[in-house]
């Protein structure tokens, strides 16, 4: 009876073993990756900022990781706040995206906000990503603030330039004083000299040159910069037009900017091309600035993506509808090739002063 018991047991036992053996592993999914964040806060006495080098190695994906990559450890532990990104080539500019999610959260690190340009072209064959980066870092660095300089449209980038030094010159402050500087060229071309021409007169700041679009455009260049100050700004944030500029209802030429912190939107892309979609798209950055208790009053600086000098024209009509036309903030408007969806026909993103 006991032989027949145990014969029975191993049997059965054997019977379990074999179902679990055969039994399909359980499917794994894995989490969501988070999208970089509408809107960051950083310390405008702490911001710093980087260009990612350019690279031939690889295609889209490679060369986007190995930049963001490059961009976290030049940084040495500054917590990056915004990430501006200009993709060339046939990439699928929406891969940054993703890309900036996956490399910041195998890193563990707070994701910044992100705009997205497709541009006409990078000056390095081959080259299909550039990333400018905006960090916090450890130190005060700017004691005093910074200033953000509008795009000079310009027959030339040397004219262009020499805008920009006429700018700083206005406000007190020489090119040694520049943090980054981003020339946007009609052709590659002039990407040469545009460079050299970037590293002589702003000799500490990170440099960057891209083409608009493919074929040429009017301006044939527009450079903007960002700048530390040396002095004490009156108030949080003062918009200016030096003399030797040209005023413009549309944009002050210089926004000087002292407050305690500052607003990083991600890119609000906007879909057709009518008043409502333009009004639309500016209720949305609206509600982003909301979001960290910021309002269209407190915009220090704004980017406009186009596509077409159509929608471009219907943008600088209708956005004094939000922001403060008594005081406009220092713009830069850029004929662009692409944004990450294929039905967008405009991007905005902008800075401001955080209450």
């Amino acid at each position: 009876m006991s032989l027949v018991i145990l014969i029975a047991a191993g049997a059965a036992f054997g019977s379990k073993k074999k179902k679990k053996k055969d039994q399909e592993p359980v499917t794994q999914t894995l989490p969501l990756l988070p999208d970089p964040p509408a809107a960051t806060v950083g310390e405008t006495r702490r911001l710093v900022y980087r260009v990612s080098p350019l690279s031939a190695k690889g295609l889209l994906t490679a060369q986007a990781r190995e930049a963001l990559k490059g961009l976290i450890r030049d940084h040495r532990g500054a917590s990056i706040v915004h990430l501006r990104a200009f993709v060339a080539g046939t990439g699928d500019v929406r891969r940054i995206q993703t890309l900036v999610s996956e490399v910041f959260t195998e890193k563990k690190l707070q994701m910044p906000s992100l705009s997205v340009v497709q541009a006409g072209g990078l000056p390095l064959e081959g080259a299909q990503v550039v990333i400018e980066s905006t960090a916090v870092d450890r130190k005060e660095l700017n004691p005093q603030g910074v200033a953000f300089l509008s795009g000079q449209p310009a027959a030339t980038p040397q004219r262009s330039i020499a805008q920009l030094g006429a700018a700083l010159a206005g406000v007190g402050l020489t090119g040694s004083r520049v943090l980054r500087a981003t020339c946007f060229l009609s052709t590659l071309d002039t990407a040469n000299d545009a460079r050299s021409a970037l590293i002589a007169a702003f000799p500490s700041a990170a440099i960057n040159v891209t083409a608009m679009q493919r074929v040429p455009v009017e301006p044939a260049a527009e450079c903007e910069a960002v700048a530390a100050l040396e002095r004490p700004v009156d108030g949080p944030a003062q918009m200016l037009n030096p003399e030797g500029l040209p005023a413009s209802p549309e944009r002050s030429q210089v926004a000087l900017v002292g407050a305690a912190k500052l607003v990083f939107t991600g890119e609000q892309l906007g879909f057709q091309q009518q008043d409502k979609d333009i009004r639309l798209a500016y209720e949305r950055l609206g509600k982003t600035l909301n979001s960290q208790h910021a309002a269209f009053s407190d915009v220090v600086l704004t980017h406009v993506y186009s596509l077409s000098g159509g929608v471009t024209a219907r943008i600088k009509q209708l956005r004094f509808e939000f922001l403060d036309a008594k005081r406009p903030p220092a713009t830069t408007v850029l004929p662009i090739e692409g944004l990450p969806s294929v039905d967008a026909d405009f991007g905005i993103d902008a800075v401001a002063v955080a209450p």
